[in-house]
């Protein structure tokens, strides 16, 4: 089912195709969120479902739709048998757009237009995560046209509040509980189908999160007497603060290869010229100091399978100019690698930063459990549609950076993946949250096709 073509072929990727417009008028409802609910507009969520639904009328028609709290949308798809159900994820919001980021084409103009990729659809979404979105619709949709009935009941789960760590998918979550609902497997966004990922490996992986790092907030606060600016004291809440972030840049966190990272290495090893194939195979071993050395040194990607990254996001201090603070701020945001926990994170800031400045917990968020995957039927399947699709990639576990709403199916579901089935490209991944977010249009329709394809080879 992949469109891709064979070598030597002209191809005109399908720009007028109906998915492809239901994406650009998905990404052109600029649905943004905020911390704040007061400053989200609710509106902008009921017109991206007046869309869904005007592009979708028999997702709309035969599948049973339950409103979650706020403007999250939760579809059931009853199938044959009584067997576990599965859950598709996917997000409505977005992130906003930075006024200093420099956008090719306007963020929410959903322009179809060439990027080094291929002709794209230029816009806030696109990746993260109204592709996924649009996709699994699309899907559904030309399943219901030809009259399929899945083996097993569906549920589409699309939360409204993922960019913010919102509470929609909680809900979601109540709802399937109280329904008595245990799902056989639960998939969201996260990993792709990733090229440029790893030095040395020419072909694209694709990669599914069976975890994620858990993400946790920290403050780090020194006090102390303020004053006028003309009659400074040494050392004060600013400086202290200041000493301590550098202190926590310059001692990151221990490093470790989790066993889906090493799961990942080895299906990588093959892939790579012969010395790094020896390394990559001999992972778990004694090389395994000087490999994970080689990972730190690769790049930002490589570098965070390895260890707990603590990032400085947020920094305050005096409220005016000619005022010494009283108090002195910085916020560390902890993405927490399996193995490592809120309180060993926690411990470790208070070891680094020492006297004077105090560590707390703002916001606390464990690493999810690890999904199966190693001869497990699910993932399998999962396998099976990348290769069918991508033929081209390499389907391998990994442990996923960020953030999903999936980690809160972890209490009903064992098996939660992540993977949005897009082939990105390096540049690709790093627009994510940033400037010039794009999807090919042969990238999307292919993600259609894996949706499609994963729902027809449900088994009973």
């Amino acid at each position: 089912m992949t469109t891709s073509t064979p070598a030597g072929e002209h191809h005109e990727p399908d720009v007028q195709h109906p998915a492809v417009a239901a994406l650009r008028a998905a990404v052109r409802t600029a649905t943004v969120s905020h911390r704040d609910p007061a400053r989200v507009d609710t509106a902008t969520f009921d017109r991206l479902h007046a869309v869904l639904a005007e592009h979708f009328p028999l997702l709309h028609e035969h599948l049973e739709l339950v409103r979650v709290p706020r403007q999250a949308l939760l579809f059931r798809w009853r199938g044959r048998t009584d067997a576990a159900p599965v859950v598709l994820m996917a997000h409505l919001d977005v992130v906003p757009v930075e006024p200093a980021d420099t956008w090719t084409h306007p963020a929410f103009d959903a322009v179809v237009a060439d990027s080094p990729e291929g002709t794209a659809v230029w816009g806030r979404g696109t990746l993260d995560d109204k592709g996924c979105v649009v996709a699994i619709c699309a899907a559904v949709e030309r399943l219901l046209v030809d009259g399929v009935t899945p083996e097993r009941d569906v549920w589409l789960s699309f939360g409204c509040d993922e960019e913010v760590s919102g509470s929609s998918a909680e809900a979601a979550v109540a709802h399937l509980r109280d329904a008595g609902v245990t799902p056989w497997f639960v998939l969201d966004e996260g990993g792709a189908v990733a090229a440029g990922a790893f030095p040395g490996v020419r072909r694209a992986i694709g990669v599914v999160g069976v975890t994620e790092k858990g993400t946790s907030l920290f403050e780090l606060r020194a006090s102390g007497r303020g004053g006028h600016s003309s009659t400074p004291a040494r050392n004060g809440p600013t400086v202290r603060v200041a000493r301590a972030v550098t202190k926590v840049d310059a001692a990151p966190m221990p490093t470790r290869l989790p066993a889906p990272t090493v799961a990942l290495l080895h299906r990588m090893a093959p892939l790579t010229p012969l010395p790094l194939r020896l390394a990559l195979g001999a992972v778990g071993g004694r090389l395994t100091p000087a490999l994970t050395r080689a990972l730190q040194a690769a790049g930002p990607e490589a570098a965070a399978m390895t260890r707990t990254t603590l990032a400085t996001t947020m920094l305050s201090g005096s409220p005016a100019a000619n005022v010494i603070a009283s108090t002195a701020t910085a916020t560390v945001n902890a993405r927490i690698l399996v193995g490592d926990t809120v309180a060993s994170v926690a411990e470790h800031l208070r070891r680094v930063v020492g006297a004077g400045v105090e560590v707390t917990v703002v916001e606390a968020g464990e690493p999810s459990p690890v999904s199966p995957y190693e001869g497990d039927a699910a993932f399998a399947l999962l396998e099976r549609t990348i290769t069918a699709v991508f033929p081209e990639a390499v389907p391998a576990p990994y442990v996923m950076m960020a953030a999903t709403d999936s980690r809160h199916f972890t209490t009903i579901c064992e098996r939660v993946y992540r993977f949005a089935p897009f082939p990105m490209s390096k540049a690709q991944r790093e627009s994510i949250h940033s400037y010039d977010e794009r999807i090919t249009v042969d990238g999307f329709l292919a993600g259609v096709d894996w949706y499609a394809s994963l729902l027809t080879g449900l088994p009973a």
